[in-house]
């Protein structure tokens, strides 16, 4: 969002830009329908997708083709499932903007015809999208995908199956099933509350989990930088780059950076110690005297703070350190820097080309998507607790004695809840689903109700002194936030098409 992660509108991150940001809008409310969302016009820009990929559906039916797939079927059946893949996934993009919006099926509209389509349903938009990944799940190619170093970027029947499970576990969760803004309103949200809901998204998921094509791989870090790695399921392929580094690594160095993610100290605060348990917790070893270590390995290989190593030296992000210079180069607002997505150069003294792949679509969202349903629908079963233990075993949180990796035994659905929440914060934490997370999990006004802070850190001699500070205050004004507005030119060039509640 204007060269922010969406992130930074959540209370996971601020913009270290200096101004007003692009995304701020997003955290403070300051949007309407006339203007546009994100930057630009999401409901433009996935509409022109959606058009663009009907195009290609409606016209690769006759156009000659002699590629062949392995299994010896002409590719542009692949081709073909993989448009309408792409389709479902623009589809899903508004849908989680807008709720219920025009269907356009295949047929490509010209000058003359009738454009004043209306709303589909929520429903109707979930079930066509559902509809679709069941349709092309079978057209598209398998997992292992064959040909990786010409095929990965391809969406394959994981994307689909791991799309439909995506979408269900949105429709199924309480702000579209039981806590609709408008209720009533097919457009915002189901009329009522069905639990079954949670089984159709535990479901979808178990269906790609049980076909094992995918797993999770042995370092947390590798992920992002580690091309055709068997957790990534469907990404926008990138460049071989120093983007990333340069655009949010540490102010301070030899190495030209802009530090422009700012990790909020309720983001660091959420990780646990090593041995799993809340730093909240009385039985938890943190010290907040020395408030980095021993804590879950996610942190450092997530956020960058006071004392971690890069660019082969200690970071100084305490007061007047040298990644917090302040005057005309503020450095960070929080005293953290996002470390995820980087290479590796905690030795290095200078940044190097690295392969920076947008993950869409990974392994481990499939995984928390199956432990929440499966949660709301059965409650903490031992596939709830499996999934937790197997995550917090590859991000190297200690085991323990009971092998519970700091997880409670016999916890109930609201515990689990909490846990499972917490998890998916952390494990996903910059990858663009916070933001929507506490949206669909309808806590949107609780949690933009309080201002974010960081850690102001005054060296000591030796030791140094850690102080929360406020750094940027949401704004969540109303219940209408939870949708974006449908543009005021649509709602006024077309007789048919309602606006969202409040807007």
């Amino acid at each position: 969002v204007g060269g922010d992660l969406l992130d930074a509108a959540s209370d996971d991150a601020v913009s270290g830009l200096a101004g007003t940001s692009a995304v701020s809008p997003l955290a403070t409310g300051a949007y309407t329908s006339y203007a546009g969302i994100d930057g630009e016009s999401p409901w433009n820009s996935c509409y022109a997708a959606i058009r663009a990929a009907s195009l290609f559906v409606s016209n690769i039916d006759v156009s000659p083709v002699k590629e062949k797939l392995p299994n010896g079927a002409s590719v542009r059946y692949a081709w073909k499932a993989e448009a309408r893949f792409i389709r479902a996934l623009f589809y899903f993009e508004l849908l989680k903007r807008y709720g219920g919006v025009p269907l356009m099926g295949d047929k490509v509209r010209t000058l003359g015809d009738d454009v004043q389509v209306p709303r589909s349903s929520f429903a109707d938009c979930v079930n066509y999208i559902v509809n679709e990944c069941d349709a092309i799940k079978d057209s598209l190619r398998p997992n292992p995908i064959a040909a990786p170093e010409l095929n990965s970027h391809r969406a394959t029947r994981g994307a689909a199956l791991a799309l439909k499970a995506r979408v269900l576990l949105y429709a199924a969760s309480p702000l579209f099933n039981g806590q609709n803004i408008d209720a009533g309103n097919p457009l915002t949200g189901y009329g009522s509350y069905d639990k079954a809901r949670w089984k159709l998204a535990a479901d979808a998921a178990r269906e790609l989990i049980d076909e094992k094509t995918f797993t999770l791989t042995p370092n947390f870090k590798d992920i992002f930088i580690t091309q055709n790695n068997s957790e990534v399921i469907f990404f926008r392929q990138g460049d071989n780059t120093t983007e990333i580094e340069s655009t949010n690594g540490p102010v301070g160095f030899a190495a030209v950076a802009r530090g422009r993610t700012k990790p909020t100290q309720e983001l660091v605060d959420a990780f646990t110690d090593n041995t799993g348990v809340p730093i909240t917790d009385p039985a938890s070893g943190y010290n907040s005297n020395d408030p980095y270590t021993a804590r879950d390995p996610r942190l450092a290989m997530s956020i960058l703070y006071n004392g971690a190593r890069w660019l082969n030296t200690e970071l100084q992000t305490f007061e007047g350190g040298q990644s917090r210079p302040g005057g005309a180069e503020p450095g960070t607002k929080t005293s953290y820097y996002m470390r995820k997505f980087m290479g590796n150069f905690e030795n290095a003294t200078q940044y190097s080309n690295t392969s920076h792949d947008w993950i869409i679509l990974r392994y481990t969202e499939v995984l928390l998507n199956f432990a929440e349903a499966e949660n709301e629908f059965s409650g903490p079963t031992t596939e709830v607790y499996q999934v937790l233990k197997e995550l917090r075993a590859r991000a190297g949180i200690e085991a323990g004695d009971n092998g519970m990796y700091g997880l409670r035994e016999n916890m109930t659905p609201d515990e689990m809840r909490e846990v499972v929440h917490n998890e998916r914060r952390i494990e996903l934490a910059f990858e663009e689903h916070r933001f929507w997370d506490i949206r669909r999990w309808k806590i949107a006004q609780q949690v933009y109700g309080s201002p974010l802070h960081g850690m102001s850190i005054i060296k000591d001699g030796p030791a140094f002194n850690y102080n929360p500070v406020e750094v940027f205050k949401p704004v969540f004004i109303a219940p209408k936030m939870y949708l974006y507005p449908i543009p005021y030119d649509e709602v006024v060039k077309n007789d048919n098409m309602l606006q969202n509640p409040g807007w």
